[in-house]
């Protein structure tokens, strides 16, 4: 209650991008500081969650954060802290980028949405690495299972994508859960063009090449896909990490159906789709692969349903603004007891 008092009052009347980036920064913090055991202790309490098993490791709950809220995995002991089971970083491209120009991130709280043009603005390939270098070098940042979300530089051509996928598998699969092959976000032009077989495939090979060669061991690959392709591009997408040998599919990006000029939306407006989604991919997918269900969770029969429509593991981005750092923790006790 008292954020969501904040929330309404304080941040809705702040720019968007600004919050955002200053939340990453103080959850960073706090998540490297002393107080860190103590947030974990209370906001982030996670005994007794419901635990899973994926990516060949335990998973210590099944509500994770997904990719776009912690870019440049500045916040994964934070993030670890506040509940999360798990924590997907990025969209990675191999070079830096700025991303889009602002504005570029816009609230919509009339329907719990938030709406992005941000364009894969990250810090890169090289720099990303040594953070995730650094935080696998202690015993605390090794516990935490973290998914790497990898992607092309905008200038990159389709043609050439390939290429993009096999330089971030290279340098970031060995401190790596597993990797998430993004061709869905709607922020890069081009970008969602590649999502089709014919496209994908030689993605998926440089990606699975490259990472065994960089971490010395086979790292599960999964392949987030838009809430927008059709239920047949849907199964096709299944047949494709059946054929590929895939570890699974993330099911859903943003959405570009909506009234507004630019970006894709993210928050309750996508709940219906992401689970007609995810019980096409379940219909489709032997039970041997990994469906993440993310887009609509904000509560805890929204992560029911979503379990129910096949999903092993859930993530929750918009949600985790609108209701704040105890919202990851509370999901996962609750469905626990499921």
């Amino acid at each position: 209650m008292l954020y969501r008092y904040l929330f309404d009052t304080i941040i809705t009347r702040t720019d968007p991008e600004r919050a955002h980036a200053g939340s990453v920064d103080a959850i960073g913090a706090v998540g490297r500081s002393p107080l860190a055991p103590l947030l974990r202790a209370t906001v982030g309490w996670r005994d007794g969650a419901r635990q899973a098993t994926a990516f060949n490791r335990p998973v210590p709950g099944l509500v994770g954060l997904a990719a776009g809220m912690d870019k440049n995995a500045t916040a994964v002991e934070g993030m670890d802290a506040l509940g999360f089971a798990f924590v997907e970083i990025g969209t990675v491209t191999p070079e830096p980028q700025p991303g889009n120009e602002q504005p570029r991130m816009w609230r919509h709280p009339e329907s719990r949405a938030l709406r992005n043009a941000m364009g894969f603005n990250n810090d890169g390939s090289r720099v990303i690495a040594r953070r995730l270098q650094a935080l696998r070098s202690t015993r605390r940042g090794r516990s935490i299972v973290v998914g790497v979300n990898i992607g092309k530089n905008k200038w990159t051509s389709e043609e050439d994508a390939a290429k993009d996928y096999e330089v971030c598998a290279s340098r970031l699969a060995r401190y790596a859960d597993y990797l998430a092959i993004n061709v869905s976000s709607p922020n890069t032009p081009g970008l969602r063009d590649l999502q089709n077989a014919e496209s994908l495939r030689p993605i998926i090979e440089a990606t699975r090449t490259a990472s065994i060669a960089a971490a010395g061991r086979r790292v599960p690959i999964l392949l987030k896909i838009a809430p927008d392709m059709d239920l047949a591009g849907v199964r096709d997408m299944a047949q494709l990490v059946i054929d590929e040998k895939l570890d699974g599919i993330i099911a859903t990006n943003t959405t570009v159906d909506h009234p507004h000029l630019r970006g894709g939306l993210s928050g309750e407006p996508l709940t219906e789709r992401s689970l007609a989604v995810v019980r096409a991919l379940r219909d489709s997918l032997p039970t041997d692969r990994i469906i993440i269900g993310v887009g609509g969770i904000t509560s805890i029969d929204d992560a029911q349903a979503m379990l129910g429509a096949g999903a092993d593991l859930l993530q929750v981005y918009s949600s985790f603004v609108y209701e704040g750092p105890c919202l990851p923790g509370r999901l996962n006790r609750a469905l626990s007891h499921l």
